[in-house]
């Protein structure tokens, strides 16, 4: 998982949502420092014009030859890069995303696999997905004031096409989850409702309790932004995080739902990141990633929003060890939530490090 919400679904929550939320007067009084930044640049961080806005993590170098390939019309290394990752729900979730992106770009390769392998279970996941992403992409990411009528019935057309895309992708794939996690995309952008929505759920349950992608994807549809409300939320996170084991990464999901309700009702983070419930959400997701494996790739997009979180809570020197571990990919929630990215992430990164600098010097 390149990011915790699939590409195609951050798009569309964008277009639900306004991202140039108000600037509290706390996180005001933070940014700006020139001191800041040189405590930031003395512990090592990178500057400003050397952070990425167009990846979470450092990209996955097999990934990229891949998607090379597929673009000169190899689609049997696209099908192989898939099949790979076995029954590992995860990493075929994450392989997949990443060729769906390709596809909705240039789908000939595609096409191509689909046609030598019609009953290719791998090919019609792909292919649902970017149908997904290509809804994205004719809905646009603005607010809906701007947005034309031709815009959104393109994207209830592509996405019924994508539903249809989903149920056949379904038909083909046994026990693996995937396809039916892409639909929660679907449920979000056709309006599904409460009742046919945990019915898609209890499927994808069934086929993977476990999978982090699926759980922030729900996520997403039980906010109150879509089809849900802050308290529906908040307990299906509660509910996701006590199932999950050390290493699941599953304790994520009470942060994010907390993010998400402080974002969506412009409360004072400086107030209300710091409650009682949310100080031990955030230390047991750290329980949580110190459990997981080194090399799981969903832990880096953990890391930015435990970074932000203990940034508000005055652990500094907790935000900075995230920080470290994450500084120089930015395109990740919570900076992704602004109208600037760069700059929300270095008012917390840099005023983080000036904190940690000024205690050493006691």
């Amino acid at each position: 998982m390149t990011k915790l919400i699939p590409l195609a679904l951050i798009a569309l929550g964008v277009y639900f949502w306004l991202r140039a939320r108000r600037k509290t007067s706390a996180f005001v009084e933070r940014t700006g420092s020139r001191s800041a930044a040189k405590a930031a640049a003395e512990l090592g961080f990178l500057p400003a014009g050397e952070l990425d806005t167009s990846h979470s993590a450092a990209p996955d170098p097999r990934a990229e030859e891949i998607r090379a390939r597929a673009r000169s019309g190899d689609w049997q290394a696209a099908a192989d890069y898939l099949a790979d990752a076995g029954r590992d729900w995860q990493e075929r979730y994450r392989r997949g995303s990443l060729l769906q992106d390709e596809a909705a770009a240039d789908d000939t390769w595609l096409l191509a696999w689909r046609t030598a392998r019609p009953e290719d279970a791998g090919a019609a996941f792909v292919h649902a997905g970017a149908l997904i992403s290509v809804a994205a992409d004719i809905r646009g990411a603005k607010q809906a004031k701007y947005t034309t009528q031709e815009q959104f019935a393109g994207f209830h057309r592509m996405m019924a096409q994508a539903r249809e895309a989903c149920h056949e992708a379904q038909a083909l794939a046994g026990d693996d989850p995937c396809p039916y996690i892409a639909e929660i995309s679907c449920a979000l952008g056709l309006g599904y409702d409460h009742e046919t929505f945990r019915v898609l759920w209890a499927e994808v349950m069934e086929r993977d309790a476990h999978h982090l992608a699926a759980h922030t994807s729900a996520l997403q549809y039980w906010c109150r932004k879509w089809r849900g409300s802050h308290e529906l939320a908040a307990g299906f996170a509660r509910e996701a995080a006590a199932k999950g084991s050390p290493g699941q990464l599953l304790t994520l999901l009470p942060l994010y739902a907390a993010f998400e309700q402080e974002t969506a009702e412009d409360d004072d983070p400086d107030v209300y990141y710091k409650s009682p419930e949310l100080v031990a959400a955030v230390d047991a997701c750290l329980i949580d990633v110190a459990a997981a494996d080194a090399g799981d790739r969903r832990v880096v997009m953990v890391r930015h929003l435990l970074a932000w979180l203990l940034y508000w809570q005055d652990r500094y020197p907790e935000a900075v060890e995230q920080f470290r571990l994450i500084d120089g990919y930015i395109d990740c929630a919570p900076w992704t939530y602004s109208g600037d990215p760069v700059k929300r992430y270095l008012a917390a990164r840099d005023y983080s490090a000036e904190r940690v600098t000024t205690a050493a010097r006691g």
